[in-house]
């Protein structure tokens, strides 16, 4: 099969409902020639489901990325199923409600350690999980939401995702000269689940109805993830510690 990705075999985090990113990027993959596995947490079956919905069947893996024991077992899995692995794509991010929403002064410390672990420290966790399977070098490539500035209700996923892009240069460091590019996309706002779990989401939203140069759609996820199919081919082999802007060019306007 053709496609910038033939013969690529890629693991894929974060296919939670049709409308997410990581699910568009699963068909995409697919679709350029790539070989696919899914993992999900905390309902494998949903993420089953909504496979069914991509060009080729693909096995799904339940993961927790802060369960050791998932962690531990995940190398066996995949090589049963792909034998190695040329990408990791990782799209997963949490945080308690008190934790967003406008209570940034009042959040505790219990919650704000759980949206790191979940939305940064498992960038580094699910990257060196997977290593054991990337002998050959490759490309781990996450989701931020642009980290630069306080957004309205995003509260502490913004500290969050200012960690996993701080995690993502780091393990370009580390992992350079192993051959492995570690690259963000940071995407502009997607009507996804983990958008709907934000309160207020649609204030922060609207921002790109104002400021944005390129006519951005909340529904439309599909440039996002061709942005993360690109990353893990083989057109940006010197590309690493990057971070590439698929939201209309707002993080470019000031006003």
């Amino acid at each position: 099969m053709s496609g910038i990705l033939a013969g690529k075999r890629i693991l894929i985090t974060g296919v939670l409902m049709e409308s997410s990113i990581a699910f568009h990027t699963a068909k995409l993959a697919q679709e350029q020639g790539a070989e696919i596995i899914l993992t999900a947490f905390p309902r494998p079956t949903l993420t089953e489901r909504i496979a069914k919905k991509l060009p080729k069947p693909t096995k799904v893996i339940e993961l927790d990325v802060t369960n050791e024991e998932h962690l531990s077992r995940l190398p066996d899995l995949v090589r049963e199923e792909l034998g190695s692995l040329d990408g990791v794509v990782h799209s997963i991010g949490f945080a308690p409600q008190d934790a967003l929403g406008g209570n940034f002064l009042n959040t505790p410390f219990e919650s704000v350690s759980t949206a790191m672990h979940v939305s940064a420290f498992s960038l580094k966790s699910l990257t060196t999980a997977c290593l054991p399977l990337m002998q050959e070098g490759g490309s781990v490539v996450g989701l931020t939401f642009d980290a630069q500035y306080a957004w309205p209700q995003y509260d502490w996923m913004g500290p969050a995702k200012a960690a996993l892009e701080a995690t993502s240069r780091y393990l370009a460091r580390d992992l350079g000269k192993q051959n492995i590019r570690c690259n963000l996309i940071s995407a502009g706002p997607i009507g996804s689940m983990a958008a709907k779990s934000i309160p207020g989401f649609s204030e922060l939203a609207d921002v790109w109805n104002h400021r944005s140069p390129l006519e951005w759609d909340l529904s439309d996820p599909e440039p996002a993830g061709r942005g993360v199919v690109a990353l893990l081919s083989d057109w940006f082999p010197k590309t690493t510690g990057e971070i590439v802007h698929v939201d209309g060019g707002l993080h470019a306007i000031g006003a």
